[in-house]
């Protein structure tokens, strides 16, 4: 005797979350989700940065019952999700310049404010090009004059649509098209980029916060908290890449958390510059584990390897693990 496949699609619960208590389900198992970034785009198979996105549009969404207003950088969200004359978007969404999608979401917020409009929000987004290195000064702006706007960067560590370039958010020994698995010091040189996080909280908005898509309702609770306040916010997600990182569409999830439980991406919030809570590592675990999986590594190991370069990788995971207090005193 055989069952009936169930399909489970747009506006039906998600069958991972739909046996779960209500109070426990994320946005994505209720049916009243707004489905922001619908079906039908051209994300790669496994792509973190769709999940991610899905599920912070959606969250802030349900947070302004649907009084929000999109502005999205050029990269690879805008990309997969608008081919021209198509979208996947499901709300008034405005495609900026690679390097101002924060100065659009500023001048959203400010027509809105002339209108009188003060229940429509206003949420700017972009990938790490666009927000760490192309829109770096209009983010400042928007963080130093504490505009009405949150700013979501979806971190995948790379300039992945136009061919995996590095980015300043890309990790030091990953390999990319410009920095090459050669010489002495094969991939990205150590000592390069920035932190946005902790320059965020430099300009002392009134929130910031980490987050990755392993914890989805980590992610949606900070979007949500976000969106509950008003003034300049930035919230930092990390999102696997599987073509650029070179893992298995089937490792998104676990390569985020891996990236957290190493310690490698401190998962925190901070408001007006001060850390207010952490998430703990549950399991600590070393680099190698979440290092391994990734191509992009591959010239780590093996033989003869480069174990000074693991090494000097595992000391920048327990720095942060010191820096944010990630474990128990005891653990530590």
């Amino acid at each position: 005797m055989t069952q009936p496949v169930k399909f489970y699609q747009t506006g039906t619960f998600t069958v991972g979350n739909r046996l779960l208590a209500p109070e426990q389900r994320s946005v994505q198992a209720s049916a009243d989700r707004n489905n922001s970034l619908n079906s039908g785009h051209r994300a790669c198979q496994g792509c973190g940065e769709a999940l991610g996105a899905r599920y912070a549009v959606d969250a802030a969404m349900r947070a302004t019952q649907g009084q929000l207003i999109a502005a999205n950088a050029t990269g690879c969200l805008e990309v997969f999700s608008t081919p021209y004359p198509e979208t996947s978007w499901q709300l008034p969404w405005i495609h900026s310049l690679f390097g101002n999608a924060a100065a659009v979401g500023t001048g959203i917020a400010a027509a809105m404010k002339v209108k009188g409009r003060h229940g429509v929000r206003v949420i700017a987004q972009g990938g790490d090009g666009g927000t760490t290195d192309i829109g770096f000064g209009c983010l400042s702006g928007m963080f130093e004059r504490n505009d009405d706007v949150l700013y979501i960067c979806y971190d995948n560590e790379a300039y992945m649509n136009t061919g995996v370039q590095r980015s300043s958010a890309t990790p030091a020994g990953a390999r990319t098209a410009t920095t090459m698995a050669v010489g002495a010091a094969p991939g990205a040189a150590f000592g390069q980029g920035k932190n946005l996080p902790l320059i965020a909280m430099a300009h002392e908005i009134p929130y910031v916060a980490t987050a990755t898509v392993d914890d989805l309702h980590d992610l949606e609770a900070k979007v949500e908290k976000a969106m509950s306040l008003h003034g300049a916010r930035y919230l930092h997600i990390l999102v696997p890449c599987p073509l650029g990182w070179g893992s298995a569409s089937h490792d998104t999830i676990k390569l985020a958390r891996l990236a957290r439980e190493t310690g490698i991406f401190p998962v925190f919030e901070a408001e007006r510059g001060e850390v207010t809570s952490m998430t703990k590592i549950r399991r600590r675990v070393p680099v190698e584990d979440y290092l391994k999986p990734q191509k992009r590594f591959a010239h780590l190991f093996g033989s003869p390897g480069q174990p000074e370069m693991l090494a000097r990788i595992q000391a920048d995971a327990d720095r942060n693990i010191r820096r944010f207090k990630l474990l128990d005193a005891v653990e530590a």
